[in-house]
């Protein structure tokens, strides 16, 4: 599904990335976990190339993404921010209609139609006439998820979807985020939400000074860990 060799990624002198690999496979749940600084959300941005990568591979679906239609690459791997970003002049239907109408994928009224059957899912379809300012960020943030899963994308990528809520609102959408990983959807987490990577995750990552210092199960990573450096980090955060 994606495959990353070799990544590199510099911002003037300082280089961020110094040689990431990494492979995703179909149905897996990485979540990439590290301090802040690390590298994760880099890596994370570089993927669909929100972020252009200085060196190294990505290959999705088995084209080199920078090689490829870039907005092609976007259709199917999703994005998931970290402030949501809605569009505050659009009614919730329309922020979840709008690229799949635009880019003809659908018709408008298939496109309602899925709009209203993801609300339904996330327990949100009262809120269909709604604009984004009346809404909660619980609310904003699962409508965002949904709004990814419109362009029925091959994967999605989370960049600390619960960083900017309430702590309160946090369980909501990590609920979405469970049954996307139960349903087999494959997704990129970036998080520093420790119990969700051990409860949901495939694979944990963990990143430092821009290299992986450490992969493997939950269990590996989070119960046992074997690099003096993730163990210092999980003492701090557990």
């Amino acid at each position: 599904m994606i495959d990353v060799k070799g990544l590199k990624k510099n911002y003037g002198g300082l280089q961020v990335l110094k040689g990431v690999d990494l492979t995703i496979n179909k149905g897996d749940c990485v979540v990439l976990v590290g301090p802040s600084g690390c590298g994760k959300s880099t890596f994370l941005r570089c993927l669909n190339r929100l972020e252009e990568p200085d060196g190294g591979h990505i290959i999705f679906n088995g084209k080199e993404v920078t090689d490829h239609d870039i907005d092609h690459v976007r259709q199917k791997m999703g994005m998931v921010f970290q402030h949501f970003n809605l569009f505050p002049h659009l009614t919730v239907k329309k922020n979840i209609t709008l690229a799949p109408v635009r880019l003809g994928l659908m018709k408008q009224a298939e496109a309602d139609k899925k709009a209203m059957e993801l609300l339904e899912r996330i327990g949100l379809a009262d809120k269909a006439d709604t604009y984004p300012n009346m809404l909660s960020g619980g609310q904003k943030q699962r409508i965002a998820i949904v709004r990814a899963l419109a362009m029925n994308p091959d994967v999605l990528l989370f960049d600390e979807p619960t960083s900017a809520l309430d702590p309160e609102m946090v369980g909501e959408v990590l609920q979405v985020m469970k049954r996307l990983a139960a349903e087999g959807m494959t997704m990129v987490v970036v998080t520093h939400e420790i119990g969700f990577a051990r409860e949901v995750a495939s694979r944990v990552i963990f990143m430092e000074g821009g290299y992986i210092v450490e992969e493997g199960t939950p269990d590996e990573v989070i119960n046992h860990p074997k690099q003096p450096r993730t163990v210092d980090f999980l003492s701090k955060v557990l």
